[in-house]
């Protein structure tokens, strides 16, 4: 049985990544320091269901899943600490680790710079090194399409320079793709960047539009749109995404040291289209109120994914009605 470990386990992609890796047959280790960023009891329902008791939970202690046994087992602890962090990979043999941990949020980036340094630079890095120093051969790691900053050269392609980064959380998702580049030149570690592009869908984070926008109609609350609705977005629903990971994960004859890749729906999708969407599910009207482009946003992103399609067969299958009609049920039972 392999062993992968995943971190940021008790986030969006990573719940969702354990869950699915586990059914695949391997063994998992996730880790995740749950900060607060967002509402952590969240956090903790999504490791409850993976078998994670809130009450089991304490730092640096390993604990297995009540449901999984120790095919699944997690960790709190943070990325950046450079004590704990080689103990784990000192205690498991890991054949791949999945970093999904970092610091989120493009406009959070603007008023605690230091805390996206620290987990998303320093954490990186310490993750690299750890890959380094107990052999570990792969490592697929999340970027973002923020990178690709206001390009208007769309379908974004990796091929395309992105050297302006509009946000600081842009700017360390870049960082990330030159220090994996860097480590697998010198060091023959496998990396894989993935450029993810705008994921909803059940379990997703409440900063995110489709919770705000669906949270705010159904309590007869106005929501913000900015630039005046003139925004598209590559809106990517979970389980597509989960899909194009585990192709990735679970491929060894892909002759690679050092990729990029977008992981998007590769149809953008305009703002005002995506609000009709929650509309027609709930049926409720929103209440919208139209601002300025907000600092670091932009205004439209589009993931050219052929590259992903062509050596990995990732092909995505939710429409936009279907995926918000997914997110508004969980919604609904979840919250309602």
């Amino acid at each position: 049985m392999k062993t992968i470990l995943v971190t940021g386990a008790a986030g969006f992609i990573g719940y969702h990544l354990c869950e699915r890796l586990v059914k695949e047959g391997y063994r998992v280790i996730g880790l995740d320091n749950i900060n607060d960023y967002y509402d952590v009891n969240l956090k903790y329902a999504r490791l409850k269901n993976l078998g994670i008791e809130r009450d089991s939970i304490s730092e640096n202690k390993i604990t297995a899943s009540l449901i999984y046994k120790d095919t699944l087992q997690f960790v709190k602890t943070n990325l950046e600490d450079r004590i704990e962090l080689p103990k784990l990979f000192e205690k498991f043999d890991f054949h791949c680790v999945c970093n999904l941990a970092a610091q989120a949020g493009v406009r959070y980036s603007l008023e605690n710079p230091m805390i996206y340094v620290d987990s998303n630079v320093v954490g990186f890095i310490n993750l690299l090194e750890c890959c380094r120093h107990f052999k570990t051969k792969k490592l697929v790691y999340a970027s973002s399409s923020s990178v690709y900053g206001n390009s208007t050269d769309v379908p974004f392609n990796t091929n395309q320079r992105v050297d302006h980064p509009i946000s600081l959380y842009a700017a360390t998702k870049k960082s990330n793709e030159l220090m994996a580049y860097t480590y697998s030149h010198l060091f023959d570690i496998t990396t894989i960047g993935l450029r993810f592009f705008t994921v909803y869908g059940p379990w997703g984070r409440p900063d995110m539009a489709m919770f705000l926008f669906t949270h705010a109609i159904l309590n007869n609350k106005p929501i913000n749109v900015f630039n005046n609705g003139e925004l598209s977005r590559d809106f990517t629903y979970i389980d597509d995404i989960i899909e194009g990971v585990n192709l990735i994960l679970k491929k060894e004859s892909v002759n690679e040291k050092y990729q990029l890749y977008n992981i998007g729906n590769n149809k953008p999708v305009k703002l005002l289209d995506f609000i009709e969407a929650i509309e027609k599910v709930t049926g409720r009207k929103a209440k919208k109120i139209f601002l300025p482009m907000q600092p670091g946003d932009v205004n439209q992103t589009w993931a050219n994914v052929n590259d992903l399609t062509e050596r990995y067969g990732y092909q995505p299958n939710y429409s936009i009605e279907k995926g918000v009609m997914e997110f508004i049920k969980w919604y609904y039972e979840y919250y309602l």
